[in-house]
């Protein structure tokens, strides 16, 4: 290094100092050694100074994998024959000890190959189509969707049909429905006829709504309803002013939902319960290009949920798209500096935008679509409570309920966007969205935590949605790499193998995860089992059949891929139980889905002979809802992954559901009246 210029022979200082020159205050010319160190003889010896910069958790924790992947591969190289043979035990599959019980050992590269996955496998191929309600145009079914994830799983089931079980028969269900007309604007040439019920009667029919919806979403006030009502029952509908349409409208739909969640079972052909109800909204709904309002943004979040309730995704995710964008145009999304607002009225309007918001994302996320708005781009508060309202209100539960939703929309930007960023972890990714949940969990205040040792209890409604919506996002969250694992053991050649430990070969990482996704569909189920039999499931609602499908599958697929375990073939059971219940109330949305899990039910694992000692106890008990972030940390300090997070609840539950053998079910196949929104015979995986 020259540290003199060749423009006069002045002498620069060096960038870097030397220790000795640095200690010492004196000028260092650099080299090595420099000129200082090497006239005293002295070692010359620079300090480690390095830029820093700033890089993303998620991009270090991908490094740690990769040096890790690496490390492994190269200690596997290097062992001796000698080694190998004074250790056997260590590269057999079926004799690895567990990672949080013993040292750290070498694995087979086959089982290094079976946890690597950097990438969804949900998301594989192409992007699917299926036709549309009228058998026209096909529609986008995403990655994200439960129904989704059923079809794939059938599909790459049959792939397998000649190995594993010859007398199955795979008959997708198909479409035969009736498709309901939505008449618009019937009342051209006159008054529409419209039948209201008695006042008193719409006031429980409000009621039955309120504890579905309006626990969760703010569309609808009691006061203000009971306003309109008096006021729709004094006069007719003036057709020619928009706003006296909207709070019709938002009338009816508020006792379409009252009377879909208050009938338990439907037999009718003109449309499942409220359907009249809603057919005269739709005739008073104006049209998209008046002036915005914010009943007008109510009315069209209320038309796109009950689209959805109709199995109408593609409707649904128009009309509360509509909402969403009529709720930005005034400027719901950010926080106004309107002086004509007091604080009721900005606290109406954050509570109206957050739950479009919420329902925008859940109709979305679960279909698998795109999301309509970032949250970066939202300003507008939280909901918060007023002063005259008490601790536990409405804006608590909507507040809650609205951060699960937010935390969906992370599920689909980092699990199932098809476009990723060069260093993507799903691992990593899956592991910071159950920390997530785990902190949301921690946060949740105890009036709203479901009791799981309480089941035989009266329980409230907002409760059990929020725990049901809690549940689905932990089980969209681990599954992928749920359905990886279950691939890669259907696919070995010790598939058959009933004996083998599904964990073997695994990261804790990777087994606490799936570990946490069946204890979130068995107590999904274990709730909705509980809140069929006070009569608190919404039979012909979307929300429901969606948590109660979405569990099922998931138990379906680990009774088929991993070995026999007695709560998890009795959480099946239950599962398919409550399906089974919905759909033979006339949800026939819920028979489709139930019917195709009814054929796979039979590639489910049995006991063995050998496995006598199981069927002589009785099932475990049904676990309550984990803390996501438990398994995680206990993994990595080396604990038991299942020792105290999950404590025990009567195991009456499962006894009863054990007693059932769902291949009765089987023989009614043929006699299934199908009846879905399009045609799973086109399914292309």
């Amino acid at each position: 290094m020259s540290s003199i210029s060749e423009s006069g022979g002045h002498i620069r200082r060096a960038p870097i100092a030397c220790n000795r020159c640095r200690k010492r205050k004196t000028k260092c010319l650099g080299g090595v050694p420099c000129r200082t160190c090497a006239i005293s003889r002295q070692d010359c010896i620079y300090p480690n100074s390095q830029k820093k910069v700033l890089v993303s958790e998620g991009y270090l924790l991908d490094l740690e994998a990769r040096i890790k992947a690496y490390e492994t591969k190269a200690e596997e190289t290097s062992v001796t024959p000698s080694s190998v043979a004074a250790t056997p035990e260590i590269l057999g599959a079926e004799n690895i000890i567990p990672e949080s019980s013993a040292p750290l050992q070498l694995t087979t590269s086959r089982d290094t190959d079976k946890d690597d996955i950097d990438k969804n496998p949900l998301i594989e191929g192409t992007a699917h189509l299926v036709l549309s309600p009228g058998g026209g145009e096909r529609q986008y079914l995403g990655d994200s969707s439960s129904t989704s994830l059923g079809l794939r799983f059938q599909d790459f089931i049959k792939t397998f049909q000649s190995e594993l079980n010859n007398g199955i028969e795979f008959d997708a269900p198909t479409q035969s429905r009736t498709n309901f007309s939505i008449r618009r604007n019937s009342f051209q040439d006159g008054q529409p006829k419209i039948s209201l019920p008695p006042f008193a009667f719409a006031k429980r029919l409000y009621a039955a709504q309120y504890a579905y919806l309006g626990t969760i979403f703010a569309f609808t006030d009691m006061d203000l309803f009971e306003e309109s009502l008096h006021e729709i029952y004094d006069r007719p509908v003036d057709v020619s002013d928009k706003d006296d349409c909207l709070v019709y409208c938002e009338v009816l739909l508020t006792l379409a939902f009252g009377q879909m969640y208050s009938v338990n079972q439907w037999t009718s052909n003109d449309g499942p319960p409220g359907f009249e109800y809603f057919q005269h909204a739709m005739q008073l709904l104006p049209g998209l290009h008046e002036q915005g309002s914010v009943t007008f943004i109510k009315v069209l979040s209320l038309v796109g949920y009950f689209f959805q309730n109709l199995n109408r995704r593609d409707a649904a995710f128009l009309y509360i798209g509509l909402a969403l964008r009529m709720a930005i145009s005034m400027g719901l999304h950010q926080e106004v500096p309107d002086q004509n607002l007091d604080d009721r009225a900005r606290e109406h309007r954050r509570r109206l935008w957050w739950s479009v918001y919420s329902m925008d994302r859940i109709l979305c996320v679960k279909s698998g679509n795109p999301l309509t708005i970032a949250d970066h781009d939202i300003g507008v508060l939280p909901p918060s409570r007023l002063p005259d309202e008490p601790e536990m209100c409405p804006a608590t539960v909507l507040l809650h309920y609205t951060e699960l939703s937010r935390i969906l929309g992370k599920i689909m930007k980092n699990l199932y966007r098809r476009t990723r960023t060069e260093n993507y972890s799903l691992v990593s990714s899956v592991q910071a969205i159950l920390t997530d949940l785990s902190n949301w969990h921690t946060n949740l205040p105890q009036v709203l935590h479901f009791d799981f040792t309480k089941l035989d209890k009266e329980i409230s409604r907002e409760a059990v949605s929020i725990y049901l919506h809690y549940s689905q996002c932990i089980n969209m969250t681990a599954r992928p790499l749920v359905f990886h694992v279950v691939r890669s053991r259907l696919q070995s050649k010790d598939s058959t193998n009933n004996a083998s430990d599904w964990k073997t070969g695994l990261s804790p990482t990777t087994i606490a995860v799936i570990d946490t996704c069946i204890s979130a569909a068995r107590n999904s189920i274990a709730i909705m089992s509980t809140t069929s039999k006070q009569n608190l499931i919404a039979t012909y609602g979307y929300m429901d059949g969606e948590h109660a499908f979405s569990a099922a599958i998931i138990l379906v697929m680990v009774n088929i891929a991993f070995p026999y375990n007695a709560r998890d073939r009795a959480a099946m059971n239950m599962a398919l139980e409550v399906l089974n219940g919905i759909a033979d109330k006339g949800n026939a949305h819920i028979k489709s889905l139930h019917r195709l899990l009814l054929s796979l039910y039979p590639m489910t694992r049995l006991e063995n002979s050998d496995e006598s000692l199981i069927q002589k106890q009785a099932p475990e008990a049904l676990a309550p809802l984990p803390d996501p972030s438990a398994a995680f940390l206990s993994q990595m300090d080396g604990d038991n992954a299942n020792a105290g997070i999950f404590s025990n609840v009567d195991t009456n539950l499962f006894e009863e559901a054990g007693a059932g053998d769902e291949r009765i079910w089987e023989e009614g196949f043929e006699f299934f009246d199908v009846n879905m929104d399009f045609d799973w015979t086109q399914w292309n995986s």
